[in-house]
């Protein structure tokens, strides 16, 4: 299908994916909850912080970065993993690659299309951010008007990274019986290196070189680097360096999700389900 067919068609692709996530909005519900951890560690710092400032968070900082970090998590994230293993290994992939699209296409709207939804959930949130958080940080952010359309981007590239590297991961599942444990692997070093549980600036105090590290590693653009741009945390040299590297991985994760995928069709195709 050439590149045009495909983009008149994608809107038709949305479409039925919003019709999906609203037919069963329990499952995407169970899949909003499981993003709900910053709620947690919210609870958890927001504590420690009310007997002291830790670094340049306070407790209404932390309230401010712990909701960014649902917000971000919500339009960021991407389950097509789950669905790659469960299709490989049923054989169902077959009716995929019946239709006259890249299925890589067709799961990337299905996953696009919820976001509306999620964003229902997102917007209170945000609305909390603004008059409950550290609001000084925000309002960095809004007086400087280049750092919108920033935010935009660093929120697209975070989401890229994400379904691209959940394609690669679950293109896998050509080569192994399930890739599902090499995700749990991925998923424990989200948590850990993303600024998901705990602000990133937190390791500075002890391990400067840990933190300089995570700065080259892709977690932090899936989740810690737009926080810090929502929150003006970053200036605008800053911000245009995260965005450049941020890029650089989603062309990476690109070529390496469509290398395993074209693999994995020969590998697909040869053995069958």
């Amino acid at each position: 299908m050439t590149m045009r067919a495909a983009l008149r068609a994608y809107p038709t692709l949305l479409r039925v994916g919003l019709a999906e996530a609203v037919a069963y909005r329990a499952e995407m519900l169970v899949w909003m909850l499981t993003t709900t951890m910053p709620l947690v560690s919210l609870a958890l710092w927001h504590a420690v912080a009310e007997s002291g400032p830790i670094g340049r968070f306070g407790p209404r900082e932390l309230t401010s970065y712990f909701l960014a970090g649902l917000i971000v998590r919500q339009v960021t994230s991407s389950w097509v993993v789950w669905e790659m293993n469960q299709e490989i290994r049923t054989g169902t992939l077959s009716l995929r690659l019946l239709r006259p699209i890249h299925p890589l296409l067709g799961y990337s709207a299905e996953n696009l299309a919820a976001l509306p939804i999620r964003g229902a959930l997102s917007l209170p949130v945000a609305l909390a951010m603004l008059f409950l958080g550290g609001s000084e940080g925000v309002s960095r952010f809004l007086d400087d008007p280049t750092l919108v359309p920033m935010l935009i981007a660093a929120l697209v590239g975070a989401w890229l990274i994400t379904f691209l590297l959940m394609c690669a991961i679950g293109a896998l599942g050509f080569f192994m019986e399930s890739s599902s444990s090499v995700f749990e692997v991925y998923l424990g070093l989200f948590f850990a290196l993303s600024g998901y549980l705990f602000p990133l600036e937190f390791l500075a105090a002890r391990a400067p070189w840990v933190m300089g590290a995570t700065r080259a590693l892709p977690f932090y653009y899936q989740l810690g680097f737009p926080i810090e741009l929502m929150l003006g945390l970053l200036d605008r040299r800053a911000a245009l360096r995260g965005l450049a590297i941020e890029w650089a991985y989603v062309a990476f994760f690109y070529l390496l999700a469509t290398r395993l995928w074209r693999l994995g069709m020969r590998r697909f195709g040869a053995y069958g389900a």
